[in-house]
């Protein structure tokens, strides 16, 4: 979608909530994302009954859109279920924001959960191996990232240390966040020192294991305003996909970020220098480097460097997952709703110890697969309307 066709502002995001993150034992994955949701209606004095666009997609329910509707007993105008990973989120803002502009639904919910650890305790997968892949016995997606992480380093001559301090500058940030999963200290030598999972990438370059559910609500923007005195607007959100399976990739430093982002940013009419809050998908270390380099943070090569000193550390130059991000606070399987409640919350304010000051512009940006597909929200307070 063109910057001009795009419905900038149009659209918001009224509440945003989660529950259960870290460890909920006795709930299913479809109870976690239905506490979420009701949550996040009950911010705005709205009920399950006023929502008429449901958008939802949970590890074990490929047709969770419907469970979920009867979960909590509505009949929605419309759903999707569009899986691709932990970016669907991200994709279901761009779609809740055309139903809604278009009048196919008036209240959208966006919800997920997850209780893979406590079912589990392991990372559940949706995607069957390929079977070109699958006699080299790769450690999957591990090993997939891993792959983009040693290109990266035999390029560029990005070091263990720096991913190791994309780990750090996360922990830090969770221990100022109290829903935060891994609040414990974290150096850079403990980092290096943990045991290794995948070469280059060890067990403090790799996301967390937990439970977890978030939801947003999101409506048009004369009715967000009436809802909350600090709606998140949709100022541009876009999505790119590049392959499905690592091995089909044509480049592993460069990702499709580079195209969902730069469509967001035409739609929005700002650059990168301007984001106040940067909510990126790390799922691992490498990750946050190849986002802020693809989102035009630092140009391609220098995001090892640009990472160094603590510039994505709480006091930083550039605040980056300051929740903690799935390396510290929370994954439960897929994040990208995560990076979503986070930039709308600390645009509304509130999001106490790690507050980054004056947020108008925040950044949600979602990865699914194996760096496979991209997509990314930009998010802005009425003052940039």
């Amino acid at each position: 979608m063109s910057a001009a066709a795009f419905p900038r502002g149009q659209a918001a995001i009224a509440s945003a909530a989660t529950f259960g993150m870290g460890a909920s034992p006795g709930f299913t994955s479809m109870d976690l994302a239905a506490h979420a949701g009701v949550k996040a209606l009950a911010q705005v004095g709205l009920r399950p009954s006023d929502v008429d666009g449901l958008f939802v997609c949970l590890p074990q329910d490929f047709m969770s859109g419907l469970g979920l509707a009867e979960y909590l007993g509505i009949r929605p105008r419309l759903t999707n279920n569009n899986r691709i990973g932990g970016s669907s989120f991200q994709s279901y803002v761009l779609w809740a924001t055309m139903a809604l502009v278009t009048g196919q639904c008036d209240t959208a919910l966006i919800a997920y959960g997850s209780n893979q650890r406590s079912s589990t305790g392991k990372l559940v997968r949706s995607m069957l191996p390929s079977p070109y892949e699958a006699p080299y016995k790769a450690l999957g997606p591990g090993s997939a990232y891993a792959f983009a992480a040693a290109r990266h380093m035999h390029e560029y001559g990005t070091t263990r240390e720096q991913l190791a301090q994309v780990a750090v500058s996360a922990r830090q940030w969770a221990q100022l966040n109290p829903d935060a999963f891994m609040r414990e200290p974290l150096t850079i030598e403990e980092c290096l020192a943990s045991r290794m999972v995948s070469s280059p990438l060890t067990v403090r370059d790799c996301c967390l294991v937990t439970d977890g559910a978030a939801a947003i609500v999101m409506t048009r923007a004369d009715r967000a305003a009436d809802l909350t005195k600090t709606p998140a607007y949709v100022l541009g959100a876009a999505e790119a996909t590049h392959h499905r399976q690592i091995s089909a990739s044509r480049d592993l430093t460069m990702t499709a970020a580079a195209e969902s982002g730069a469509r967001a940013f035409a739609q929005a009419g700002v650059k990168p220098q301007d984001i106040d809050a940067v909510e990126l998908y790390d799922a691992f270390t490498i990750n946050t480097i190849l986002f802020l380099e693809d989102l035009g943070f630092c140009p391609k090569g220098e995001g090892g460097r640009f990472v160094q000193d603590g510039r994505i550390s709480p006091g930083g130059s550039l605040a980056v997952n300051t929740n903690g991000g799935g390396l510290s606070c929370v994954h439960p399987g897929m994040y990208g709703l995560f990076t979503l409640v986070e930039a709308a919350q600390q645009i509304a304010g509130s999001c106490g110890d790690r507050q980054v000051g004056g947020v108008e512009l925040a950044l949600a940006h979602g990865n699914g697969g194996e760096l496979s597909s991209q997509a990314t929200v930009i998010l802005g307070s009425r003052s940039t309307l």
